[in-house]
């Protein structure tokens, strides 16, 4: 300050400067200052002043959020030429994702090592365990959850594909059946029917939908907006393409169905017109899949790859809970007993998975029990063993080309990766159940005040336990039979031990009233085994016992009855596991096809052992 001759710090509102210089202390006030001093020494600028030194963003958004006038900060036009390069990248939309090795390694799900509770799409399954199967469904490939409208437009395109009536699909599941496989492989052959070709009409609808639509400035598929210039430019093929065929009954009810939501979609009269109003059923998949993703899209949370296929994971999910049934139960005109307009128009897809399951439509705490059910199931992280099957399956065909992947064959690496032991473990425990309770004359599962002595049935089977390991290992035989869903590799190790996700659903069923006499059970069981001595502290019962004792619990007097069999019984334990793990396995598989690199989940040769 001596030197430049100042008596202070130069501000804007203090402009304290000599001949010499000025003193400052904000980066920002030196070109202001400088200009200054050279004022004093007669030197002028090179050029004139243009603007000013205020924030000029090139990039600007409020993610929707109001925020007062002075945060709300504009968007200028960028100078050359990285105007034009921001327009171009502003045109491409759809998220993009680096390519990199994906074994071991998911972009959608992780699992917390120490609480053993994964989150999908940053969604806990404590969460999700409080939605619908269409909810997560759609949660797990467009990245959230859905509105009303899109939720009443999920259900309809998942239940207008339910019924296989003569479809090669539900043939191929029935004679898996007929050869004694296991439910999970059942499913394989009726997956494997649903193949590219399957769903071509529609996926090429979708495409032609996005190559139109891209540029347009459509942020919401269900936003006013006139497509009249676009529609001009649909040539005759495409038009034909999406016109209603013969044979194609399938059409007018969903058109109907559609047409009565609360809401008008973009492309489905986009396409309805090109049609001549006469759409068929697949062109109207593609759009209502279309409309569905959109938003996701133009927000780049989801690729171009990801929304164009959407119909195809629909057709698959439909197979999954269709197929679950046999034949026999795909009628022409109705679904297990049930019409199928009045599926399509008033049912909700977790209403038919039950009914594919159970037989009937679910009351409403059964649907509140049936969704918890199915939400808790979804993933386990990539790590597990369905996630690595579908991961192999994407891996195989090679995602660096994603019109390579089979979507269909993804879905049946996670089947057939899923068995009695992962996937079935409930399926063991409905027989350890009905075997115990066989005889008790237990009428409702449901009541707290059954009369039966629950401990005494745990006691006395404990007892019968502790005498039948000791003789097995006497024998030598360390392959002896565990009492299923009890006892945890992680859980483990305390005086008294809980599995935090059967905790969640226990606590919530006593908040809601529910009482469940065989989870009772179990809680019982696992403290006389403790007292028997069969095992040094008392077990945790894992998340698996959840599944077999709502299920249970649910078919409990259509087992009594003689309406069901033990094996039916078991088999829609397993199943049921099954339609809650398609949901992460989908995101899974959407993943991998987006960031994964061609045959990445292989083990280097060096890592493999030789133990003959």
């Amino acid at each position: 300050m001596d030197y430049f001759g100042v008596k202070g710090i130069y501000t804007p509102q203090t402009p304290i400067f000599s001949k010499k210089g000025a003193v400052v202390t904000n980066i920002a006030d030196i070109p202001e200052a400088l200009t200054r001093v050279m004022e004093l020494n007669g030197v002028k600028p090179d050029f004139e002043a243009k603007g000013d030194l205020s924030l000029k963003c090139w990039f600007a958004d409020n993610a929707g959020i109001a925020v007062p006038a002075e945060l709300d900060v504009k968007q200028v036009k960028a100078v050359a030429p990285y105007d034009e390069q921001i327009e171009h990248v502003n045109r491409q939309i759809g998220a993009q994702f680096p390519r990199q090795a994906m074994k071991d390694a998911s972009g959608v799900s992780m699992m917390d090592a120490k609480s053993q509770i994964t989150k999908v799409n940053n969604v806990s399954i404590l969460d999700a365990s409080k939605r619908s199967l269409e909810e997560n469904l759609f949660m797990s490939l467009l990245k959230r959850y859905p509105t009303d409208y899109e939720r009443a437009l999920c259900n309809i395109v998942f239940n207008a594909y339910v019924n296989h009536h003569e479809d090669p699909a539900v043939m191929s599941a029935d004679a898996a059946r007929e050869a004694g496989s296991s439910p999970n492989t059942v499913l394989s052959a009726a997956v494997a029917i649903v193949g590219r070709k399957r769903v071509a009409a529609a996926l090429e609808t979708a495409n032609v939908i996005l190559d139109l639509f891209q540029t347009s400035g459509l942020q919401n598929a269900t936003d006013r907006f006139d497509y009249s210039s676009i529609i001009k430019g649909l040539s005759k093929e495409a038009r034909k393409a999406m016109t209603e065929g013969k044979g194609d009954a399938l059409a007018e009810v969903l058109l109907e169905a559609i047409t009565g939501l609360e809401k008008k979609s973009v492309f489905i009269e986009f396409v309805k017109e090109a049609a001549g109003g006469k759409p068929s059923s697949e062109a109207l998949l593609g759009a209502a899949w279309m409309t569905l993703g959109w938003e996701p899209l133009i927000k780049r949370a989801v690729s171009k790859v990801t929304v164009t296929q959407l119909p195809w994971y629909s057709r698959v999910f439909s197979a999954f809970v269709g197929c679950a049934v046999s034949s026999d139960k795909h009628g022409k005109r109705q679904f297990c007993g049930v019409k199928n307009e009045e599926i399509i128009k008033s049912w909700s897809f977790t209403e038919v998975a039950f009914l594919s399951l159970i037989g009937r439509r679910p009351v409403e705490k059964e649907l509140f029990e049936f969704s918890m059910l199915l939400g808790l199931i979804i993933s386990n992280g990539p790590g597990t063993i369905s996630a690595q099957g579908c991961k192999g399956g994407v891996s195989s065909d090679g995602p660096e080309d994603p019109s390579r992947v089979q979507i269909n064959k993804a879905f049946i690496g996670f089947l057939t990766h899923t068995g009695f032991a992962h996937g079935g473990n409930g399926y063991e425990a409905i027989e350890f159940l009905i075997e115990r309770f066989k005889g008790t004359g237990l009428k409702d599962p449901a009541h707290k005040n059954h009369g039966i002595d629950l401990k005494n049935i745990a006691d006395e089977y404990a007892k019968w336990y502790a005498k039948y390991k000791a003789d097995q290992k006497a024998f030598g035989n360390i392959e002896y039979m565990k009492v299923p869903c009890v006892n945890h590799p992680v859980f483990k190790g305390q005086e008294v031990n809980y599995d935090p996700r059967e905790r969640f659903v226990n606590a919530l069923f006593e908040e809601k009233g529910i009482y469940n006499i065989f989870l009772d059970f179990y809680h019982k069981i696992v403290w006389s085994l403790f007292e028997a001595k069969v095992s040094k502290d008392v077990y945790c019962v894992n998340v698996d016992a959840v599944i077999a004792v709502i299920l249970l619990k649910v078919v409990w007097d259509t087992y009594q009855s003689g309406k069901m069999t033990e094996s039916e019984v078991e088999t829609a334990a397993f199943t049921t596991f099954l339609f809650g793990r398609m949901i992460g396995c989908a995101a899974e598989i959407d993943d991998h096809i987006n960031r994964g690199r061609n045959m990445d989940t292989r083990t280097a040769a060096s890592k493999c052992v030789y133990v003959g």
